[in-house]
C-alpha cells in the first residue's frame, strides 16, 4: 500500500494545487474589493447625501401601504377621506421629487467617479513600462478605459447604493407585517432564504460569463483600432472582405457572450417576481381566511397586501443587485490587475545630467522575454560632443541600445552611466529631457504644427519652435501650409509627406536643445536633393552635442565621427 503523502501526491505540509488557486482567488477577491473602496473614499459625502435621499425614499414607500389600510377602514366605517387623500398625495409628491433629486446626485456621483478613476488608470497606464504595453493589444487597453471603467461607475451609483434602501424596505416592510398579521409575517420570513439560496447557486455562473464579455469586447475594440490604424495597408492588399469577417467574428463572440448573460441575467428578476407574487397572492388567501374569522380587520388585509407588494419590488432588486456585483467583478478585476501593475522603477536621486559625458555601456547583458540572449557583456563607450552610426541587420540590436539609454529597457545585467553616473540614479524625467529622439516611426498628433514641434516644451515661444523648424529644414513647407504653424495636420500627421513628418520630428527634438540627440533612421523619408540638404544644414548642430545615428545611407554615415557595425548583439 502506498502512504497517505503518496496517495495524496503531496506532503503533509504541502499545498494542494487547489488550495493554491482557491487561495490566489481570494486574494485577487481581496484586491477588488480594496481597489473599489479606495475609489470611493474621496467620494464619501456625495455617496452619503445621495444614501440619505434614497433612505428617505424608501421611509416614504414604508408609510403609504398603512394610509392604504387606514383608508380602507374608513371608507367601510363611511368616514371622511379627504384630508387622508390629501396626504397621501402630498406623500407622494414628495417621493418622486426625492426621486429626481436622488438621480441627479446619484449621476453627478457616477460621472465624477468614473472620472476620477479614469484619469488614475491612464496614469497609472503611462506609468507602466513598454513591455507591460507591448504584451497586450491596445484594444484591450482601451477597453479598461471606455468599458469597464464606466460599468464599475454604475455599478456604484446604480446598484451598490441602493442596497442599504432596499434592505431598509425590505426590513421596515416584514416590521410593519409582523406589527399588523404575525402568522403571514413570519410565514414569508422563513421563505425569503430559500429565494435567495437559491440565488447564490445562479450567481457562481455569473462571475465567468461577465468576464468572458468583457474579454470579448476587449478584443473587438482592439481589432477595431488596429484595422482603423492599418486602413491603407487593408486598402493596397484589398483585404477588406477578409477584416469584414474577422470583425463579424469578434462581433458574433460579443453577441453570444452578452446574450448568455442577458439571458442569466435577465431571468432572474421576474424569476423572483413570479415567485414572490404568487406569494403574495397565497398570503392574501391566509389573510383573506383570517378577516372572515374575525382575526384581523380588512384594512389591516389591505395593508399586509400592500406591503407584500412592497416587499416583491426589493427582493427582485436584491437579486439584480447579486447579479450585478457577480459582473461587475469581471471589470473590476481587469482594473485591479491593471493597476497592480508595477510602474517604471524611478528612484534616482540625480536630477541634473552631465551635458558633457561620455556615454558608457559596461558589461551590459540584456534579453528579451522568451527570446535569445541578445546583448552578453556588451561594451561600448561614447565620448562626449561625438555622432557615432550604428549600423546592422534587423534585430542586431541598434533600438535596444537606445531604448537602453532611454531606459524604456532595463538590462539584465552591467550598466549604461553618462558622465559616470548609471542612467538608473537620474530621475527619469531628467534623463529623458536630455535625450532628443527622432525615430524611424514618427509619432505626430491630430493637432496644430505648432503643438506637435512645441510638445513637450508648452513654454516655448514662436521664435523658438521657427528656429527649430528652419534648422530641421521644415520652415519653408510649414509656411505653404494653408494657416502655416496653425494647420491642423491629422492622426500621425496624415496631411504631410513621409519627409515632412520627418522634419517636424526633428524641429521637435531640436527645440528641447538636448545634450544627447539620437537619429533613428531620421532621412529615411528624405530623398536624396533632400538628406544632401539636410546633413550640411545639420553639421553645425550635431557639432554642439553626442550624436548616435541608427542609418544605412552613406549620406548620413558621412556626418559620423565612427561607424560601428551590430552584428546579432556584437559589435564588430
Amino acid at each position: 500500500m502506498r502512504g497517505q503523502g503518496e496517495a495524496t501526491g503531496t506532503s503533509p505540509g504541502e499545498a494542494t494545487p487547489d488550495a493554491g488557486r482557491a487561495g490566489s482567488e481570494a486574494a485577487a477577491r481581496a484586491l477588488t474589493r480594496t481597489r473599489l473602496l479606495a475609489w470611493l473614499r474621496p467620494h464619501r459625502p456625495a455617496l452619503l447625501l445621495a444614501l440619505g435621499l434614497m433612505l428617505v425614499q424608501s421611509a416614504a414607500t414604508l408609510v403609504q401601504p398603512w394610509l392604504g389600510g387606514v383608508l380602507t377602514d374608513r371608507l367601510l366605517l363611511n368616514q371622511h377621506l379627504g384630508g387622508l387623500l390629501w396626504l397621501l398625495f402630498g406623500l407622494i409628491c414628495a417621493q418622486q421629487g426625492l426621486g429626481y433629486v436622488t438621480a441627479i446626485q446619484l449621476q453627478k456621483v457616477s460621472g465624477r467617479l468614473q472620472a476620477d478613476a479614469g484619469a488614475e488608470l491612464y496614469a497609472h497606464l503611462q506609468s507602466l513600462p513598454l513591455e507591460w504595453h507591448n504584451a497586450r493589444q491596445r484594444g484591450d487597453v482601451l477597453a479598461l478605459l471606455y468599458g469597464d471603467i464606466v460599468r464599475i461607475g454604475g455599478y456604484v451609483t446604480g446598484t451598490l447604493l441602493s442596497l442599504l434602501p432596499l434592505l431598509f424596505t425590505l426590513v421596515g416592510a416584514l416590521a410593519m407585517m409582523l406589527h399588523l398579521a404575525p402568522l403571514i409575517a413570519v410565514t414569508v420570513a422563513v421563505l425569503m432564504p430559500l429565494m435567495f439560496l437559491a440565488l447564490k447557486l445562479v450567481g457562481r455562473k455569473l462571475r465567468p460569463m461577465s468576464f468572458a464579455s468583457a474579454q470579448a469586447w476587449a478584443d473587438q475594440s482592439s481589432l477595431a483600432e488596429q484595422n482603423l490604424e492599418a486602413l491603407a495597408l487593408i486598402k493596397a492588399f484589398g483585404t477588406e472582405p477578409a477584416e469584414d469577417l474577422n470583425f463579424r467574428q469578434r462581433a458574433d463572440a460579443v453577441y453570444r457572450t452578452d446574450l448568455r448573460l442577458a439571458q442569466l441575467q435577465g431571468a432572474i428578476h421576474p424569476a423572483v417576481y413570479v415567485i414572490g407574487a404568487g406569494a403574495i397572492l397565497l398570503l392574501l388567501g391566509l389573510g383573506g381566511h383570517l378577516v372572515l374569522s374575525d382575526g384581523m380587520r380588512m384594512g389591516e388585509l389591505v395593508s399586509v397586501f400592500l406591503y407584500g407588494m412592497v416587499l416583491v419590488g426589493p427582493v427582485g432588486s436584491l437579486a439584480s443587485v447579486y447579479g450585478s456585483t457577480m459582473a461587475a467583478m469581471g471589470s473590476l478585476r481587469r482594473l485591479s490587475d491593471a493597476l497592480a501593475a508595477q510602474p517604471e522603477v524611478d528612484e534616482g536621486t540625480q536630477t541634473q545630467v552631465p551635458a558633457q559625458g561620455d556615454i558608457v555601456y559596461a558589461g551590459v547583458d540584456f534579453t528579451y522575454p522568451g527570446r535569445e540572449p541578445l546583448f552578453r557583456g556588451l561594451g561600448l563607450t561614447i565620448r562626449a560632443g561625438e555622432t557615432v552610426a550604428l549600423t546592422g541587420v534587423n534585430g542586431a540590436g541598434k533600438s535596444t541600445l537606445v531604448h537602453l539609454l532611454l531606459r524604456l529597457v532595463e538590462p539584465q545585467g552591467g550598466q549604461v552611466t553618462i558622465g559616470g553616473i548609471a542612467v538608473q540614479d537620474f530621475r527619469l524625467q531628467a534623463l529623458r529631457n536630455q535625450i532628443g529622439l527622432v525615430a524611424q516611426q514618427v509619432l505626430l498628433f491630430n493637432a496644430t504644427v505648432r503643438e506637435n514641434i512645441a510638445y513637450g516644451r508648452s513654454d516655448a515661444t514662436q521664435d523658438a519652435i521657427e528656429r527649430a523648424a528652419h534648422a530641421a529644414r521644415a520652415h519653408d513647407f510649414i509656411a505653404g501650409l494653408p494657416q502655416g504653424y496653425a494647420t491642423v495636420i491629422g492622426d500621425q500627421g496624415v496631411r504631410l509627406s513621409g519627409g515632412q513628418r520627418q522634419r517636424i520630428a526633428l524641429a521637435r527634438a531640436l527645440l528641447r536643445d538636448p545634450a544627447i540627440l539620437i537619429l533613428d533612421e531620421a532621412t529615411a523619408m528624405f530623398d536624396p536633393d533632400g538628406e544632401v540638404e539636410f546633413i550640411e544644414a545639420c553639421r553645425d548642430i550635431l557639432a554642439q552635442r553626442t550624436v548616435i545615428m541608427i542609418t544605412h545611407r552613406p549620406a548620413s554615415l558621412a556626418l559620423a565621427d565612427r561607424v560601428l557595425r551590430l552584428e546579432a548583439g556584437r559589435l564588430v
